[in-house]
């Protein structure tokens, strides 16, 4: 934490018990992962590697080995590695993130991982493909309950998404495009945090993802979504990036910059910035 709000509430959904490891500059804090580890009842851990929500953050070369060499308590502890922008990136100089599998692998520990992704953020919002890699046991059993969930996958889709791509290249090229179109805003809401908030906020800069992640003084972040949504913004809920909607500090907004049009974009960032000022005088 701070994270990706459903990853929460699907845990919270099937009773699934969460424990808070903060990020740091590099990733997860691996000296906790690592103790938690060993309880038996820690089952495992659900991340976002690359350009991690909301945050932006890339997992270190470090980071990912130790992750690897993991000895888990629990014989069935999985780590739930959600790739899901491991294509999104703003600038040709990407965030460079090692292969988990290929690094547990060779630690005789594959099966502690599963590697989601898909292309919801590259062609169809909620239509795209899905993928899923694992090791073979690993992939045996998610098969086998995929069996009694569906007949089958959309095979017509799959045949648009090969065709249409053709290769890796391809979806690279298809990515640079997103990119001419999400690197200015994301460089728009940047440019005014820094003018408008830099001596009472801190945020990340991110170098690809969908998000940027906000920092006021302790107190604020609820009373700042309070004010943006009575001014017509709707941010995502204060609190929605930790665990069961509770940030201990109140201090964290998550920036979507990916949807608004430019000019509404930058609007809506100049009311967050005033609002994020009301809040912060009143907490004084």
């Amino acid at each position: 934490m701070p994270g990706y709000d459903r990853h929460f509430s699907i845990l919270e959904h099937f009773g699934i018990g969460m424990v808070n490891i903060p990020m740091l500059g590099g990733g997860p804090d691996m000296d906790l992962v690592e103790e938690y580890a060993k309880d038996e009842s820690v089952k495992g851990l659900i991340c976002v590697p690359k350009y991690s929500n909301p945050e932006g953050k890339t997992f270190s070369g470090e980071t990912v080995l130790r992750f690897a060499n993991l000895k888990p308590a629990a014989k069935d502890f999985r780590v739930i590695w959600d790739n899901a922008y491991i294509v999104h990136d703003l600038y040709e100089e990407t965030d460079p993130l090692l292969n988990i599998l290929a690094a547990a692998k060779g630690c005789g520990a594959e099966d502690h991982f599963v590697a989601v992704t898909s292309f919801s953020k590259v062609t169809f919002p909620g239509g795209g493909v899905a993928a899923v890699a694992a090791s073979p046991a690993n992939i045996a059993e998610i098969k086998a309950r995929m069996s009694m969930q569906t007949i089958g996958p959309d095979k017509l889709n799959m045949l648009r998404h090969a065709r249409y791509f053709r290769d890796a290249d391809g979806v690279r090229a298809h990515m640079q495009k997103h990119a001419a179109i999400l690197r200015p805003k994301f460089e728009a809401v940047l440019e005014i945090l820094q003018r408008e908030l830099s001596s009472i906020a801190s945020w990340t800069a991110p170098r690809g993802g969908y998000f940027i992640s906000l920092d006021l003084p302790a107190g604020c972040a609820k009373r700042t979504a309070q004010l943006c949504k009575e001014a017509g913004v709707v941010l995502t809920p204060a609190g929605a990036t930790f665990p069961y909607g509770k940030d201990p500090e109140d201090r964290n907004l998550r920036i979507a910059p990916t949807f608004p049009p430019p000019d509404e974009l930058r609007a809506a960032t100049e009311l967050l910035c005033l609002c994020a000022k009301i809040a912060a005088g009143e907490a004084e």
